[in-house]
């Protein structure tokens, strides 16, 4: 019996029969956090002018990541072929909460043609809610719905008080979408419910 297969059953025995994997290295608490100066210059970059500006590289990696990992997941199955599918004028969806934005394309039936979160383009924390990842969202969502449907119009419906709506809806503009209208579909109670006791800080 060769050494390896010793190895091998010696483990076994150690972890009763179970298979054990290794564990994965996580970031720590220095690495998440962002400097100071590289925050001041992302600021700095902010600007919703950004129509010809490609999104920041380190975006583009994180988005690279996420989809060869989903590509792993998905088992390989036949697929019809689809036919390419028109869409001039559609919906834009906006929900900016305290702590996240996400943004939503759609045609006027409200089938999602492409969408995009915070999460997604590599935001952790605080910096979900922030204006500079609204705009790095809402371009990544125009992008791959311009590419794949062809969508050019957009009536735009708001949702939330979060700090990316102006952001998002700026970023619409920028990216070459016209916006028809805007609706702020945020809801309001009418003295329905008994309202959270104010928070103590």
């Amino acid at each position: 019996m060769s050494e390896e297969k010793k190895n091998k059953e010696v483990k076994k025995k150690e972890t009763g029969g179970m298979s054990v994997t290794a564990p994965v290295p996580t970031l720590s608490a220095k690495e998440m956090k962002v400097s100071k100066e590289e925050r001041e210059e992302r600021e700095a970059d902010f600007s919703f002018n950004s129509s010809g500006e490609e999104l920041p590289e380190e975006i583009k990696q994180k988005l690279e990541k996420n989809k060869a990992a989903r590509a792993k997941k998905k088992l390989v199955k036949k697929k019809k072929k689809k036919t390419a599918r028109v869409v001039k004028v559609g919906r834009a969806y906006i929900q900016a909460t305290y702590n996240n934005t996400m943004v939503t394309l759609t045609d006027n039936r409200g089938d999602a043609l492409a969408w995009a979160s915070a999460g997604l383009a590599g935001f952790r924390g605080a910096k979900k809610a922030t204006p500079y990842a609204a705009q790095i969202i809402t371009k990544i969502a125009v992008q791959k719905a311009r590419e794949e449907y062809g969508l050019e119009e957009v009536s735009v419906f708001v949702s939330g008080v979060g700090t990316g709506r102006e952001a998002a809806i700026r970023a619409l503009n920028a990216n070459g979408l016209d916006i028809t209208a805007i609706k702020d579909k945020t809801p309001v109670p009418h003295n329905g419910c008994r309202p959270k006791k104010p928070r103590r800080v």
